[in-house]
């Protein structure tokens, strides 16, 4: 303990930037004193643990060794450090070991024999008769001072302990060079190595003139550059394959359903049959609480998902699922293993539900995609009271349960549906398009169904339960673990609160009504309105108008009374089936302008007609046949192994609707007397979908 700080009655100490005198110890409790005579009385513990604590007129003396800094050093140097540590110890108190150690106490070095000088003058000519380099009396006195001050660590030779510049000897003007081509390639696609040397030659020709700075040759320019580059910046090589720097992140305790909900997008490894007749490779989005590893919702879309839909997919999982028709009792929420008759106390809503969780979302993780950091989904966010937390940028762990889960989804579920593409094109069958046969809301609806039979039920490993740590839980039995702790808290969603949660556009109603995307929207709600400011200033008097983007029929302007109104297409009758942006926009580049705004409109609107038709009922060309072909057996009409027929069959058989045919003889042919009726059984995409005939007299039995 030689050294050591000592306080005892009587010392002087500093202790929260005051000068105190110690008068009383008692047990663990210090009296303290100042000059003013104010007195305090604290434990000893709480004295020396501050941060300015100080015993006035003492010294420190040697603390903690720093092992792991003495570590670092070279093997060498620690026995040289160590060595003279022996020889200061036996200098001051006549032993190498230190006070308190065995041995005998040599003559030359007797504290009681002996002072400092002679002792030190001792050590110095034995150190020179054993051949130690500049072993003067000085020597010996500045590392006892050293070691003192700084402990073990201060007899270390610091001049092997100096980093070394990770660019050697290089001219600083050509390291300069380096960063500012690096600095110029950020943000840009990769290129390589020689590449980048020319970029910095240029920079050099730049900054000094032609040749008066020599640029290093290929292989040590390579070595500069991977010095000085960030590994997720070096030229050549991926960023998702770069090992970059250790960065601090921890996956994060995550207690509460709700807690921590992780958003993503990706494509569905399964090729689908889209509504405009296109194969293709649909986008899902999935929501999945960390805390129970729960699909919360997923949402499947052709292409583009957009922010509604990332919006939309927070009120999907605020409110029960329903069950579909013809799915199992057993996959009703009653069944599962959940406290339900409570529950249902709560919630009527979650009568007839699917046994999902019902959760409304403290924190939502996303990425830094365009579409969850859009106005409408952070807008949808607040509205529902939901805090938004991006992941770290390059850090793939910080969203690895939802990548994980993407994994499985593909393994679990696509790998089992017809037109399944496999995790690569190395794994890609020769005629994947050929084997799509679902069309997207039926995979949709395959989708919802496996979720809720197979993912929910199935027990995960990484899912236990501190009582039954040997026992994998399902995501539905953690779910109604967790619920004691967090409880339900149902959230009505009504009408409105969806049309609230559709994206926005500022647009002006005009004598004609609402122009939005090259279509003309009107109705009588909007007379007294016409030409007339809406009175917000901050948007010039526009009107604030909700879309959809995956329905164009319709939108919803709001009134002076705080309320959206609905203002339909001025061609939305012509048109029976649902319409997107994308589809319109294929329309309006395929049809040129001919005549005014109000005739192409109509021109517009009759070439969508037919497309959407050509594509349900399977009159358009051979590609759109063999889509109709592809959706036909899934409408139980024929048999699966059937096939479109060819043009010449076509041409050979009567076509249940031409490109010109009436909607009433579309509807004599198909039974359904009313148009109501003939809208309902288009839009209906579980029922019969292609009216392409290969047996006209087959066909008449089954309509």
């Amino acid at each position: 303990m030689a050294g050591r700080l000592r306080v005892a009655v009587g010392s002087h100490v500093v202790f929260e930037g005051r000068a105190w005198q110690v008068v009383g110890l008692e047990g663990a409790l210090v009296r303290l004193v100042d000059g003013q005579g104010a007195s305090a009385v604290v434990l000893l513990g709480h004295l020396v643990a501050g941060d300015d604590f100080a015993v006035s007129g003492v010294d420190e003396g040697v603390g903690v060794p720093q092992w792991g800094l003495f570590e670092s050093v070279p093997l060498r140097e620690q026995e040289r450090a160590l060595a003279w540590q022996r020889h200061i110890r036996e200098v001051e108190c006549g032993l190498p070991g230190g006070v308190g150690s065995e041995g005998e106490v040599r003559e030359q070095y007797d504290p009681l024999r002996h002072s400092m000088a002679e002792r030190e003058t001792a050590k110095a000519q034995e150190l020179a008769a054993l051949g130690w380099p500049s072993a003067s009396r000085s020597t010996v006195t500045r590392m006892r001072a050293r070691y003192r001050r700084h402990g073990l660590w201060g007899l270390v030779d610091h001049r092997a302990t100096r980093a070394s510049s990770p660019t050697g000897r290089s001219d600083e003007r050509v390291v300069a060079a380096v960063l500012e081509a690096l600095r110029r390639q950020r943000g840009r696609s990769k290129g390589t190595v020689s590449g980048l040397r020319r970029l910095a030659m240029d920079i050099l020709q730049e900054r000094h003139g032609h040749g008066v700075v020599a640029v290093p040759s290929p292989s040590t320019f390579s070595r500069l550059v991977k010095a000085l580059a960030d590994p997720q910046e070096l030229p050549g090589r991926p960023a998702r394959t770069a090992a970059g720097p250790a960065r601090p992140f921890t996956a994060g305790q995550v207690l509460r359903i709700g807690e921590q909900v992780m958003v993503d997008t990706t494509r569905l490894d399964v090729m689908a049959v889209f509504a405009d007749g296109i194969t293709g490779r649909p986008e899902l989005t999935i929501a999945l609480d960390v805390a129970s590893r729960s699909i919360l919702a997923a949402v499947l879309r052709p292409a583009g998902t957009k922010a509604v839909d990332a919006a939309l997919l927070l009120a999907e999982m605020a409110v029960p699922h329903p069950v579909r028709p013809g799915w199992a009792k057993a996959l009703e929420m009653s069944r599962a293993s959940i406290p339900y008759e409570r529950l249902l106390s709560l919630d009527a809503r979650l009568d007839q539900a699917a046994a999902r969780p019902v959760v409304v979302p403290e924190t939502v993780v996303v990425d830094r995609g365009k579409i969850f950091i859009s106005e409408a989904f952070l807008a949808a966010c607040e509205t529902l009271g939901v805090s938004v937390q991006s992941a770290p940028p390059r850090q793939p762990a910080a969203k690895g349960p939802v990548e994980r889960t993407f994994s499985s989804i593909n393994t679990l579920f696509a790998q089992y549906v017809a037109g399944y593409t496999g995790s690569d094109v190395t794994r890609r069958g020769r005629d994947v398009e050929g084997e799509a046969v679902w069309s997207l809301p039926q995979l949709q609806d395959l989708l919802d169904e496996w979720i809720t039979c197979g993912w929910q039920v199935r027990p995960h490993e990484g899912l236990r339960h501190p009582l039954m740590p040997a026992a994998a839980l399902s995501p539905n039995e953690v779910w109604g673990a967790l619920l004691a702790v967090c409880g339900y808290v149902p959230l009505p969603l009504r009408r409105r609160d969806y049309l609230e949660l559709l994206p926005v556009k500022w647009q002006a109603i005009t004598d004609r009504g609402i122009r939005l995307g090259y279509r003309t929207y009107d109705d009588a709600v909007l007379n007294p309105y016409r030409g007339r400011p809406s009175g917000v200033t901050a948007r010039r008097g526009r009107w604030e108008v909700h879309y959809n983007p995956h329905d164009a029929r319709q939108v919803w302007v709001r009134l002076p009374d705080g309320e959206l109104a609905e203002v339909g297409w001025i061609h939305r009758e012509a048109v029976l089936a649902p319409f997107g942006d994308h589809t319109w926009q294929h329309i309006k580049n395929a049809v040129p302008r001919r005549a005014g705004r109000e005739e192409h409109e109509a021109e517009l609107a009759h070439a969508l007609d037919e497309l959407l038709r050509r594509a349900r009922t399977g009159t358009g060309s051979d590609t759109e046949h063999r889509v109709a072909g592809r959706i036909l057996p899934i409408a139980g009409g024929l048999p699966a192994q059937a096939t479109a027929p060819t043009r010449r069959e076509r041409q050979e058989l009567p076509l249940c609707q031409g490109a010109g045919e009436s909607l009433d003889g579309l509807a004599a042919h198909t039974g359904i007397e009313d148009e109501d009726g003939l809208e309902e059984h288009f839009d209906d995409d579980t029922q019969g979908v292609g009216f392409g005939l290969y047996d006209t007299d087959k066909e008449a039995e089954r309509w």
